[in-house]
């Protein structure tokens, strides 16, 4: 078993619960909830590549 990233591990934690935050805020028919769920899930996702590339770790 080859080491875990943990902070790659982190990075695609944080996305997955933004993204479940998102249906979430739909469900409660909040906007700014949404939005700021989506803004959140986009930066997690973000840093999570760019952080894949600067360590440059295969899949």
């Amino acid at each position: 078993m080859k080491q875990i990233k943990w902070l790659l591990l982190l990075c695609a934690l944080l996305a997955v619960v933004s993204m479940a935050f998102i249906g979430v805020s739909v469900a409660e028919k909040s906007i700014l909830g949404t939005c700021l769920s989506i803004v959140f899930a986009m930066i997690f996702m973000g840093t999570g590549f760019t952080l894949k590339r600067k360590l440059n770790v295969s899949s």
